[in-house]
């Protein structure tokens, strides 16, 4: 059973600064969805279909402990000025919204806030509390999840064993309001945001996940290194270079990914495939093929090739097979016992993340972000500051605050209508004119 996503609070009016916070909760949940899967299982198993509220308390306290959510909130300040906020039972009811159809949106978040019995405040100052503060305590909560992720075994049956994992790159664009075009360039004339994701395989989530520009290219965003080794790459193939071939090399990272149309691949010799005549060694692999040397008649095709020129040159296997819409090529360094079908079937594990970046815009509306501020408390209309217990929400409001010396009463006549201000209408007192005979 693979996880869910979720988008908290991508609805409020903020910054593209906030999707990190944002996207950071998307993740939270991969942690706790594998736990509840395994109480699912175990409910089914002893006949019980459903989960109670000892479960739920059991999930989030092996993936996030009450304690630990106390520290991050200590440790980001996040509850030293707010008097009327439960951050813990704030976090909680962020995850448990999440994983709702409205995509944990800050209404929604607020609705559960008050079911799980937080004391009621108006909207305004509930959307208050998402600012740089809770940020930064998503940030770490979002580091235990994903933490908590990372140390659950993998579970790769079959040749899929050749490595500790496959990891899947890829990217997925968020567009943004137009006012950020400067800071975070589209393809095109629009703002938008790149997510780049690392999904494994093996645990069925995502590992880590980083932010840049849409505009930007993919390729510089993967950068192999050794804590690469002993992993397998699945990659998109704005990711693929030379340069990435080499560092999976150097670092013994296994990697599969399609042929790109700029490299022309230099055979140096055919293991599989239907050859009518000889070549030499580093032979053009288009200039076989049009010389009929190579013939794909639908069979697959396993080679030795070379990619690249000079320095940059790169050894690897291709591997090819025959589809509806023709032949599709790929590049590997697995070994030559998994043929060309298992390489093209492993490639195809590549949906997995496809069908996360699918769950995060149509499931959980992560598509639909209407940032354009940057994070900070909004600054109430001075007609909107009062606050009201749940049960005045309907009644005769408080007492009015005396207006501060100086400061001029607002007598715009949506004021008067709001909402917020409820109870009879209460009208600015103006100076009576009479007229010339004091009618």
């Amino acid at each position: 059973m693979r996880q869910h996503v979720i988008a908290i609070g991508a609805g409020a009016k903020r910054v593209p600064e906030m999707i990190s916070f944002l996207y950071a909760a998307i993740e939270i949940s991969k942690g706790t969805t594998g736990r509840f899967c395994d109480l699912m299982a175990a409910q089914f198993t002893n006949g019980a279909a459903a989960l109670d509220a000892a479960d739920v308390r059991e999930v989030f306290e092996t993936v996030l402990p009450e304690q630990a959510l106390k520290s991050a909130v200590d440790a980001a300040g996040f509850q030293e000025r707010e008097r009327k906020l439960d951050a813990v039972r704030l976090l909680r009811s962020m995850v448990i919204a999440a994983s709702t159809g409205y995509g944990g949106r800050q209404a929604d978040v607020m609705r559960h806030y008050f079911e799980m019995g937080g004391e009621r405040v108006v909207r305004g100052g509930f959307y208050g509390w998402f600012g740089p503060e809770l940020e930064a305590v998503m940030e770490r909560v979002r580091d235990l999840a994903l933490g908590y992720v990372a140390q659950q075994p993998c579970d790769l049956p079959g040749w899929l064993g050749w490595v500790r994992d496959w990891i899947i790159v890829d990217s997925s664009t968020v567009k943004l309001d137009d006012r950020l075009k400067g800071e975070y360039p589209g393809a095109g004339d629009y703002a938008a945001v790149k997510v780049h994701k690392h999904f494994s395989v093996g645990v069925g989530t995502t590992l880590r996940y980083h932010l840049s520009p849409a505009r930007e290219h993919d390729s510089p965003h993967l950068v192999i290194d050794e804590s690469w080794a002993g992993l397998g790459l699945l990659a998109d193939l704005g990711y693929a270079s030379l340069r990435l071939l080499k560092s999976c090399e150097q670092h013994g990272v296994k990697y599969v990914i399609r042929l790109k149309e700029s490299w022309k691949p230099k055979v140096d010799s055919i293991s599989r495939g239907k050859v009518t005549g000889t070549f030499a060694k580093g032979s053009d692999l288009d200039l076989l093929v049009e010389q009929d040397v190579l013939k794909l008649d639908g069979n697959a095709l396993d080679a030795r090739v070379r990619v690249g020129r000079g320095k940059d040159e790169v050894a690897c296997r291709l591997a090819a097979v025959s589809t509806p819409k023709g032949y599709c090529f790929y590049l590997t360094n697995l070994p030559g016992n998994i043929g060309p079908h298992q390489v093209a079937e492993l490639y195809r594990v590549r949906w997995e993340i496809e069908s996360d970046n699918k769950l995060d815009k149509s499931c959980m509306n992560l598509d639909k972000i209407g940032c354009s501020n940057r994070p900070g408390r909004p600054r109430p209309h001075p007609c909107l500051s009062r606050r009201f217990d749940h049960d005045r929400t309907v009644g005769t409001p408080s007492p009015a605050p005396r207006e501060a010396a100086g400061e001029s009463r607002c007598r715009a006549n949506h004021c008067a209508n709001s909402p917020a201000v409820a109870g009879p209408r209460r009208w600015p007192r103006v100076k009576e004119h009479r007229g010339r005979h004091g009618a």
